[in-house]
């Protein structure tokens, strides 16, 4: 069999959604009445690697006998897929291109199609993983438990991208989040928005390692990176602001992507256009932070939900802090609240500097 990387270069025809498997034909698109009704262009998500989200909460940890523990959710999750919960949540249209495989795939569609999450799920062979965020009360933490996940074979990872293509026709925006399953080429990104590219699409890219470094060689709409990812990239730490915009900088002046998003924690972030670098200050949190987990996803979630509404990108972003700052005063992987985001907008403070 030629290899994945072979592949991506071609347009391989597959029936209709490709048979991918059971997976798919038991949950394709399934749209809801609320999503439908929502205004402005819808955005289009992709999880190659998505997970159900499991969370136990017990008081305690104690290395003798046994902790008990209470279930406090199971959801469906992955970078795509918590990105198009979060544009739905403020207001928006999105579509979750995922891959699901075995009992846990099958399960993975069953809880979106609960949620009412428009979805199309293509089928693999492997099993899709199961992902536990264990919470502790006394005191209080949390640990996020994750497994790699399947590996994708050469023919499956063609029909996730035959499949996307086809979306894309219907959306302006095209976000990609979260890490590669085994089996695909760090390049598999590139090719994704090499097609976006062909389609007329802007890409939104989050994601780390190989893929993010393969990906800035084909060249992306919008990069979000996280100071640890932004640090791969020029082998900086990447502790201040100021190191964020010299990341950006590096990423405009090579053509990776068109707009650069950096951020650095509780600081807030740097978004770089053509235009200039704009710090936007994250606001003061009117509580304790419980848990950064999603801070990243709500971020991306709000920049797509208001670059598909026709914000410019730094108006988008500035509303990204505000997501991410709000998803601080939810504990563990619960959402966001976008009432709380709205509120901590005008919070947010920029400031501006020009290029060169």
């Amino acid at each position: 069999m030629p290899s994945a990387v072979g592949h991506f270069g071609l347009r391989t025809a597959v029936n209709a959604m490709g048979r991918p498997g059971p997976a798919a034909e038991g949950s394709t698109d399934n749209a809801r009445k609320s999503g439908r009704e929502a205004a402005g262009p819808s955005v289009l998500t992709l999880t190659m690697n998505p997970a159900v989200d499991l969370c136990w909460e017990v008081g305690r940890l104690e290395g003798i006998g046994k902790n008990r523990a209470r279930v406090r959710s199971v959801t469906a999750g992955g970078g795509g897929i918590n990105v198009a919960r979060g544009v739905v949540r403020l207001g928006g249209r999105a579509t979750a291109v995922h891959t699901a495989g075995g009992e846990v795939g099958l399960r993975l569609n069953r809880l979106l199609d609960e949620e009412g999450v428009d979805h199309v799920a293509v089928g693999v062979e492997g099993e899709t993983r199961e992902a536990l965020v264990l919470v502790t009360t006394d005191p209080q933490h949390s640990y996020h438990i994750v497994p790699p996940g399947p590996r994708l074979r050469d023919h499956e990872a063609v029909w996730c991208l035959d499949v996307l293509e086809r979306a894309m026709r219907e959306h302006p925006y095209v976000v990609a989040s979260g890490s590669l399953p085994g089996g695909l080429p760090a390049d598999f990104y590139a090719a994704a928005a090499r097609r976006a590219k062909e389609a007329g699409c802007r890409l939104i890219l989050d994601t780390s390692g190989p893929a993010l470094g393969a990906a800035l060689s084909e060249g992306v709409f919008l990069l979000r990176c996280n100071r640890t990812e932004a640090a791969s990239l020029t082998s900086r730490d990447v502790l201040a602001l100021d190191d964020a915009r010299a990341v950006n900088e590096h990423l405009l002046t090579s053509g990776a992507a068109e707009v650069a998003v950096t951020t650095v924690g509780a600081l807030g972030a740097v978004c770089s256009t053509q235009q200039g670098h704009v710090e936007l200050h994250a606001p003061p949190l009117p509580g304790e932070p419980l848990s950064d987990a999603g801070a990243g996803d709500g971020m991306v979630a709000a920049i797509a939900t208001r670059l598909a509404a026709g914000d410019e990108p730094v108006d988008a972003c500035a509303l990204g802090v505000a997501v991410a700052a709000a998803s601080m005063l939810t504990p563990s992987t619960e959402p966001f609240d976008p009432e709380v985001a709205r509120s901590l907008r005008p919070e947010v403070g920029t400031r501006f500097q020009s290029r060169g």
